[in-house]
């Protein structure tokens, strides 16, 4: 998956335009890095496009610990969005590195979050390929 396919499946998923999709992508792919150990922050960030590498990068080794809702506010704030879009955006770049990553990749930084994520990160549902 490219640059452009990624964000067109968010702005898709989340009902945004493709700006708002970009800066939403970036703005949670910064604060998963912010919230993941720094390893799997390069990990994730070697299997994305290469023009969204940079922002999965984290500034620390260790994870910040921090709650869905206050992810959420970073989103919010990062975007420029409300809290509702950027609750729904977040799930929409969850959604689509899902399925843009291989499912052990994706299983292993999901892995790291408390359950609370499980509402906009969901490792049940089934893995896209080709998409």
């Amino acid at each position: 998956m490219d640059h452009d396919q990624f964000i067109d499946a968010v702005a898709q998923r989340c009902g945004a335009s493709t700006e708002q999709a970009t800066a939403i992508t970036r703005a949670t792919l910064t604060t998963l890095a912010e919230r993941v150990d720094g390893g799997e922050a390069r990990d994730l960030a070697d299997r994305l496009p290469e023009a969204l590498r940079a922002y999965a990068f984290g500034p620390v080794e260790d994870a910040e610990p921090f709650g869905l809702d206050v992810f959420v506010e970073r989103v919010s704030g990062r975007a420029d969005v409300d809290a509702d879009a950027a609750r729904d955006g977040v799930t929409a770049v969850f959604d689509v590195l899902r399925d843009a990553v291989d499912p052990a990749a994706y299983a292993q930084v999901v892995g790291q979050l408390p359950a609370e994520y499980g509402e906009v990160a969901d490792q049940s549902a089934r893995y896209l390929t080709g998409q």
